[in-house]
Formats: C-alpha cells, structure tokens, sequence
C-alpha cells in the first residue's frame, strides 16, 4: 500500500525501553532522488551559435528550479514533530483530527509513540492517545501504555493515568509489575502517599506479582513523608512473603531512618544487613556518613571513611562533599579543607555541591582568603551552586574584612557563572563603599542597578536595604546628582520603599540645585503616601522658590510646612513676607504675616508695620485692622500714632476714620494729635456728618479734645442743614470747657445726634 511506504520512510527504530528514547535511535529519511532534468525545447538549426545559448539558458534554469526542491528534501519535518505542532497550534478538534489522517493513512507503533514521546504537554498526549484507540486507527500494546502512564504521572493527572492502567484487561493487554511501580512512584512525588499504598496492595488482588522493585519504590514514597512506624511494618510483610531484601533496599532502609531521625532503628538494620552478609558498598557508607552528619557525631563518620576505604571501596565525590558538611556543621573548617585537597590529590573533582558546602564555613570561621580562591576555583571551572545565597554572605564578610576588592569581585563571579545579581547584592557594596569614602565606585554599581532595573525584577529576593541606599542618596543630592538619586529611589518605591530621610534629601537636593518643582512634587508624593516631612527640607524648598523670584510659591511650600506642623523660624516668615511685598502682593504678605504671628513668632515688627500700612493705604483696611487686632492680642506694640500719620499724608481719610473707629471702639491709647489730624482731613473733604460722628464717639468715650476746628464743624454742620446737630455740638462744646467732663445726658444727646 502507499500508505504503508509512507509510514516506513518515516519510522523510529522499536524503542525497547520506554525511558531512554534518544535522537540517535531515530533512522533517518531516506533522501529522495533528484528530479531528472526538464526535457529541452527544440530550437531552430540554422543558428548553431544562439542555439547553444538558448540550450545553456535552459538548464541554468532548470537547475534553479530543481535546487529548492532538493534542499526542502535534505532536512524534512518529522511527521510525528508534525503531529506535535499541529496539537500544540491548533484546538483538538475533528477538523484537527481529519488533518491528522490526511497526513498518515496508516498509524504504526513507532509513530504512535514517538507523538507521544513529543507531545508538549500531558493534555495533548491523551487526547491523541485516546483518538487513535477509539478511532480504530491503533492498537495500544504495553509500551504506548507504558509511555501514556509516565506522561499523566509526571504532570499529576495520577486519577486518569490510574484508570488507563486498571483498564489495559480491558483492551486485551496485560499488566506487568512495572506500569504499577510507575505508578506508586507517581503518587509519592505527589506527595499521595496513602494511594501510592493503595496501588501497592492493589497489586496482589489483581494478581500482579510483587518482586522487590515494587517494595524498594514503596518504601522511597513512604520515608519521603516521614512514615517510618510504616515502613517498618511493610519491610516485615516484605519478609514473610519471602521476599529478600538487596542491598539497595537496606540502602532505602538506612537513608529513610535517618531522614526520620531515628539513629538507633538505623543502626539495627544496618546491623541486620551485616548479618545476612549483605556487605556495604559505596552507597551504603555515603548513606551512613550523611546520617552521622545528620547527627553531628563526626567521630563516627570518620570511622566509617576510614572503614570503606579499608575495604577497598574508592570514595566519591558524593563521600567526600558529605564529609566536608559535616565538618562544616561542626565548626571543624581545617578539616574541611584538608579532606578538598585530598580528594584534589585521589584526581576526584570537587563539583558545586562540594564548593557550595565549603563556603558558608570558610564565611562563618572568618577564612575570607581561602573563600577568595575557591570561589577563583568555581568561576574558572564554572560551577556554580545550587544555593546563590552564599554569596550575599561572602559579600557582606569581604566587605567586613575590609576587602572591597574582594568584594566586588565576588559579584563579578555571579556574573561569570551566570547568577541573576540583585539588589541586595549591590546594596552591600555600595553601604561599604560609601562607609570607605568610595563614592565614585559606589556611583557605578548605581548605574548599573538603574540601567539593569535591578530593582524591579520580580523574581528578586534580596531587597537593597537602607543603610545602603540613603548614604548614597545623600551623596548624588548634596554632589549635584539629585536626577540621578530620584531615578534610583522611584525604581525603589515601586518596590513598597517609603523612607523618609531619602525623601527629603531629594527634596534637599533639588532645592540646592534649582528645581524647586521637582522639590515640591517629591513633597506631595510624600503627602500621598502620609511620609513625615521634615523642616529642613522645606526651609531649603522655600529658599529655593525665593532664589528663583517666585514668592507665590514659596508661600504655598510655607503653608504646606505650617500644615505638617512644623514652627518655620522667624528667618523664613521674613524672606516670604519681604519677597511678597516686594512684589507687590500685599495682601498674601499679609496672611504671611498672621500666620507667623499665630505660631508666636514676633519678631520683624518694622516689615510687619511696612506691610499694616500698605493695608492701609490700598483701601484693605478691614485686613488691616484684623491684623493690628491680632498683633495687639499677641503682646505686640503697634505704633498706632505713626500709622494715622502715614494715612493723612497719603488723604486716605476713610481709612484714618475707619482706623480711629476701631481705636475708640476697644479703647487704645492714642495721641489727641492723631485723632485732630483724623477730623482735620475729614472737615477739609467735606465729610461733616462723618467727622461729627466721631467727634461725637470721642466725646462720648471721655477723650477731652481741643480740636481747634469744633466751631469750622458747627458752621458746616449749619450749612448743611443740619442745625440740631450743630447746636447739640455746640453746647456739648461749652459744657466741656465748663467742667472737665460732660454730663451722661449730654453724651446721650451727641450719641443720638450723630446716629
């Protein structure tokens, strides 16, 4: 059949062990040949010349045309790395499923296995698995069962690779013990370990035989849970069915009750294992050694080292790296490092497991130069450990030796090995540098971490801490690198830092270097997120905006200061509220100056009476008269005299009448002479009901006067009609040069009169 040939060409060599495919088993296609080549075109025969040119022409093209064809042909798709694609590309549906069929009339083992040795996940693997034995197109025998088992066990689909292996009978095929084995090895890298059990005794109800493998694997899945009392148990049941233990199974036996912590158990099966005269191989005494270690009895280990090499068992790597921890774990280091040479000098290479132990023990004895050239070693041979928290250690105690050579160098080999560096790999460095007065090196480990984005990889654990990252803050921003030192602690805050002193020396920073804005908007995200401001910080911010000529906002970083609750000095109340008056804001000097009068600051008195007056004079008297009111409550002398003075120069006559209103309704003391200059300006403006009541209002409070202008008052009181005024005055006027003060019922008169 054609289908047939086709299948062939493309077949797998049978795969007798279901584990251990690999690419050299695969035959490889057979290469097609080329295409013969195109017939030729007939040409005219009387030009012989442009014949031959026409026939070359041909084949030149020809040639082209074929080459393609034997290039695709050189390297051809698989058809089960086809199948693999088109599932992982494509839904698993009939249209899917009909492609599949269009691509191979006919399924054999290999194909079948090999698509699901290839599948990219287990999903895909049971689909098609399934679809080829429903579909008739394949007969499942106990290798692709075998395959589909391992596939379902290692992605912990264990419920349908349980059902797949209790219906094989089913389908005609039959159990061995191996698919079971399988199985129970799933469950206990499940952690399952209870069904792993369920399976084990499983078998001998459907007439599997159990041979040890079955027990050896059991036993693993139970000790990884701890299950010790039922390992015991199964070992005895091992045994009364007849079946032997090997040398691998005490193997499983020692290293399960030392895992356990259980030194005596231990002991007795090893004990029981001499006495079958089963003797110890080179597991047997690693195991026993990693147990000793365990146990921290090191004395006894060392017997036993010296025990399986008596007995002519060659150590490994794996004895000596254990020998090495435990000598680690007892704090015996020179031990440790005697035992590398040695095993340097049997040629047995130390590998990263065997380095990785050492170097936490050199850190922790304080041997930094030793730790130096292993870690030499390492990056020369590149290994690198498992575990890469060694290297903060080796970091931080370089870096306390005082080596910051070593140091650095020590990141350097992360890098030769490959090992993601992170922030707080840097942050050490970069503490230590600047504790040294490095800064310039410092200085690159921070562009690094910013060019990098260090900081934001997700998968970091060791955060930059503090004490690393605030000295070199304060650095950048007192050095004129304040750009730098933001971009730095953003990537920082993305990462939840919200450190106080580091906000507020950028805000420091960019004070000092002219960017007040910036300044402010780190002050407002510290605002957000409820970050304490200091007043430094916002005295250099308000000099800043000073510095650039712009007192608005210098008032607003002021108020925003005054908000936080901080008591801005005497200083800063003045070069806000001269640079507001200067610029002729007035009005915002004058709520400057409340609040600085507020906080109980009462000192720049003669700026204060600068800026009353101007009230004054620009028609805000309400402002200024609460401003005096507030000056005067607080313990302040105003000089109330000057300020009528300054008005009537300016005839700001409303303002003087208003101003000595407000005098004479709280009673301050005032000159007499300020208050004649008050009713001068008034009766020379023609306001006389005006300077009559105030006459009045001063007659009334007691004030004697001798205004000399009463009677030019009564006159223009008569002028403008207002005759019972006039007289009212007029007698109160002759009353009071009768006696020193006029009657309560005169007072009255004027009070009604003048209302």
């Amino acid at each position: 059949m054609a289908g047939t040939s086709l299948s062939k060409s493309f077949r797998l060599k049978p795969l007798h062990n279901f584990c251990t495919a690999a690419a050299a088993d695969v035959v490889p296609p057979e290469t097609p040949a080329v295409d013969p080549p195109l017939p030729q075109k007939p040409v005219p025969a009387p030009d012989q010349e442009a014949a031959a040119n026409y026939q070359a022409r041909e084949i030149q093209s020809s040639e082209r045309r074929r080459l393609p064809r034997v290039t695709r042909q050189n390297n051809p798709e698989k058809v089960e790395d086809a199948i693999c694609r088109m599932m992982a590309n494509r839904a698993w549906t009939t249209r899917l499923q009909n492609s599949i069929r269009s691509l191979v009339p006919e399924f054999d083992h290999s194909l079948v296995y090999n698509v699901l040795h290839g599948a990219r996940n287990s999903e895909h693997a049971l689909q098609f698995f399934r679809w080829v034995e429903r579909s008739g197109l394949h007969k499942h025998d106990k290798e692709t069962h075998m395959k589909m088992i391992q596939i379902l066990g290692r992605a912990s689909k264990l419920n349908h690779a349980r059902c797949i292996l209790l219906d094989m009978p089913k389908k005609g095929v039959e159990w061995d013990e191996d698919m079971f084995v399988l199985l129970i090895d799933s469950y206990g890298k499940a952690g399952i370990v209870q069904e792993a059990v369920k399976v084990f005794d499983k078998m001998s109800e459907l007439g599997v035989k159990r041979s040890i493998n079955s027990y050896d694997t059991l036993f693993k899945v139970i000790f990884r849970k701890g299950r010790y009392m039922m390992a015991k148990r199964y070992f005895n049941k091992m045994l009364n069915e007849g079946i032997e233990p090997t040398r691998h199974t005490y193997n499983i036996m020692l290293w399960g009750f030392f895992l356990s912590l259980k030194w005596e158990t231990a002991m007795r099966f090893y004990e029981d294992m001499n006495s079958r005269g089963i003797s110890p191989d080179v597991v047997t005494y690693n195991t026993m050694i990693n147990g000793y270690y365990r146990f921290k009895r090191m004395e006894d280990a060392e017997k036993v080292f010296v025990e399986m090499k008596g007995r002519n068992l060659a150590p490994t790597v794996i004895s000596y790296t254990t020998m090495i921890k435990g000598y680690v774990a007892v704090e015996r280091v020179d031990d440790a490092l005697r035992l590398l040479e040695e095993m340097k000098s049997f040629a047995i290479k130390p590998n990263a497991v065997t380095y990785s132990t050492l170097l936490p023990g050199l850190c922790g004895a304080g041997k930094m130069t030793e730790a130096k050239e292993i870690l030499k070693e390492m990056v020369a041979k590149h290994l690198a450990p498992r575990d890469n928290s060694i290297f903060i250690k080796l970091i931080s105690k370089q870096c306390k030796a005082g080596d910051l050579n070593a140091a650095v160098d020590v990141l350097k080999a992360m890098i030769g090995l490959s090992i993601p560096t992170e922030a707080g790999h840097y942050g050490v460095l970069i503490k230590y540098l600047c504790k040294a007065e490095e800064y310039e090196r410092a200085v690159k480990l921070v562009d690094k971490l910013i060019e990098k984005e260090i900081i934001l990889r997700s998968q970091s654990i060791l955060e930059m801490e503090a004490s690393a990252y605030n000295p070199m803050i304060q650095y950048l921003c007192s050095n004129g690198h304040t750009k730098k030192a933001e971009t730095l602690f953003r990537q920082l805050m993305k990462k939840g830092v919200q450190d106080p002193v580091a906000f507020n020396n950028l805000i420091c920073g960019h004070a000092k270097e002219g960017f007040p804005d910036s300044a402010f908007e780190i002050l407002k995200i510290m605002g957000r997120r409820g970050v304490p401001r200091n007043p430094e910080a916002y005295s250099l911010l308000i000099e800043s905006y000073l510095g650039k000529g712009e007192p608005s906002d210098a008032k607003t970083a002021l108020d925003s200061m005054i908000e936080e609750g901080h008591a801005p000095d005497s200083s800063i109340f003045r070069s806000v509220m001269k640079s507001l008056f200067e610029d002729g804001r007035v009005q915002t000097a004058s709520r400057v100056m409340q609040s600085m009068v507020e906080k109980g600051v009462t000192e720049n008195m003669d700026l204060v009476a600068q800026i009353v007056e101007a009230l004054l004079i620009r028609g805000h008297v309400e402002e200024a008269l609460g401003r005096i009111e507030l000056l005067i409550n607080s313990g302040c002398s105003v000089n109330i005299d000057h300020l009528f003075s300054v008005i009537c120069e300016k005839d700001k006559t409303i303002a003087g009448m208003k101003l000595l209103d407000f005098v004479l309704e709280r009673d301050f003391q005032v000159d007499s002479k300020s208050c004649d200059k008050v009713l001068d300006a008034l009766l020379a403006a023609g306001k006389t009901h005006k300077a009559y009541s105030i006459l009045s209002k001063m007659m009334e409070k007691g004030r004697a006067t001798d205004w000399s202008g009463c009677q030019d008052l009564i006159d223009s009181l008569n002028r403008e009609g207002l005759s019972k005024q006039a007289d009212i005055l007029s007698r109160a006027v002759k009353g009071s040069e009768k006696k020193p003060h006029s009657s309560n019922k005169e007072k009255k008169k004027l009070s009604a009169a003048a209302a």
